[in-house]
Order: structure tokens, then C-alpha cells, then sequence
């Protein structure tokens, strides 16, 4: 049997151990370096987080009617005929047609601690309708779907039910401008809804209470409708 040779425990060679601390040194330098990248990401986020104030200055009004107009384009996509009266009744039950309006936020550092924006108001439209049958939702959602990709929206959720579970499209475009409609088979009750990005009100001042906007109230909904 060929004898085995073992290694010796001898003095390690000083090359080896200059090399070592090298590579020690080298793995601290990159974990400095990592650290500060870390601590430049910080900071970046926190300064781009805070002061998210640049809203465009546009009257209730005009907002109000862009929500509006955007539910009145989807509500003619969908193939939906019928005028909706201002208002509602019973919710989740009884047609609906309403504006709704919420404060802004100025996203604070690093989006806590957020603060409302003196003047700033945001402003969504909101519509359902009673008695719509797959007949009609179905082809009419698939329909709405394909619209929005092909008119630079973002689709970013899009479910077709199966054994009688809800319907949901979500879109959004530039970021702030967003849609969302849910048909609920069960109920054969649709929904839909379209929101605008932030504004300031021109006409605000200090001491006003409650988001700009909150007296809107929209006309009769419809194809009837159309300017």
C-alpha cells in the first residue's frame, strides 16, 4: 500500500498571507464602496419622495369634466345605451352616476408621514348601471379592453371570470389618469370609474375646509350626452 502523503503544518508562506490581506482589504473597499451606494440611494429617494407639490393649477370644473369625459368614451366602447341620472340611490344596488373628490399628498420622506397639500384636490368619476346581462358585458368588456391597449393605456389587470366570478379590467396612463369597471354576474351589475391626476385650485385660500371640488356634481350620464 503506497504510503499517503499529509500535508505538513508548516510556517505559511508570507506571499500567501500578503495575498490574503489583500483580498480582506479588497472585500472591505467593495463593502465600503456598497455601503455608500446604499447611503447615495437614500438620500436620492428621500430628496425625489419629499415635495411631490408640482401640481398643475386647473379649476374643479375643468377636472371634473376630463373625469367625465373619460367615463363617457369607455361608457360608449362598452355599447351601454341607457342615460343615468345624477346621483344614487342604493349603492352597489341602484344606477350611479357621482363625482368624488380627496385630498393630495406631498409623499413626505420616503412616502411617510404624508401631508395633505393646502389646495390640492383630486377628482374621480363614478357610474354603475343595473340590469346589464352577460349578453351585453361580456363582448362589450373584451371589446373595452382592446380600445385601451390599442390608445396608449397601460392595462394593468384584466380578468375574465369563469363560473360566474366577476369581471375586472384596470388601465392606467401617465402615471396619475386611471380606469377601472367590474361586472358582477351574479347581480348583472356593472361598474365603472375614471380618476384624474392632482391639481391645485386657483380660486383656493387659506381657512377653506375640505378638498376643492367636493360641490361638483355631474350632469345626466349617456350617449345622449355627447358634445
Amino acid at each position: 500500500m503506497p504510503d499517503e502523503t499529509v500535508p505538513s503544518a508548516a510556517t505559511p508562506d508570507p506571499t500567501e498571507s500578503r495575498a490574503s490581506s489583500s483580498c480582506l482589504l479588497g472585500a472591505l473597499g467593495c463593502g465600503g464602496a456598497a455601503l455608500v451606494g446604499v447611503l447615495v440611494l437614500v438620500v436620492t429617494l428621500a430628496w425625489g419622495s419629499s415635495g411631490r407639490t408640482d401640481f398643475p393649477r386647473v379649476a374643479p370644473e375643468e377636472m371634473a369634466s376630463r373625469a367625465l369625459q373619460r367615463s363617457q368614451e369607455a361608457y360608449e366602447v362598452m355599447g351601454f345605451t341607457r342615460t343615468i341620472e345624477p346621483g344614487v340611490e342604493k349603492i352597489g344596488v341602484s344606477t350611479e352616476n357621482t363625482f368624488d373628490t380627496n385630498f393630495c399628498y406631498d409623499g413626505g420622506l420616503l412616502g411617510l408621514e404624508d401631508k395633505t397639500v393646502d389646495g390640492a384636490y383630486s377628482m374621480s368619476h363614478k357610474w354603475a348601471l343595473d340590469h346589464v346581462p352577460a349578453s351585453q358585458a361580456v363582448p362589450g368588456l373584451r371589446r373595452l379592453h382592446q380600445f385601451f391597449k390599442d390608445n396608449g393605456w397601460k392595462v394593468t389587470s384584466y380578468r375574465e371570470g369563469e363560473q360566474g366570478r366577476d369581471w375586472d379590467l384596470f388601465v392606467q396612463r401617465d402615471g396619475n389618469e386611471r380606469m377601472s369597471f367590474t361586472w358582477y354576474p351574479e347581480r348583472e351589475y356593472f361598474t365603472g370609474g375614471a380618476s384624474v391626476p392632482c391639481a391645485y385650485d386657483p380660486e383656493w385660500k387659506n381657512g377653506d375646509v375640505g378638498p376643492a371640488g367636493d360641490d361638483q356634481r355631474p350632469p345626466a350620464f349617456g350617449p345622449a350626452q355627447r358634445d
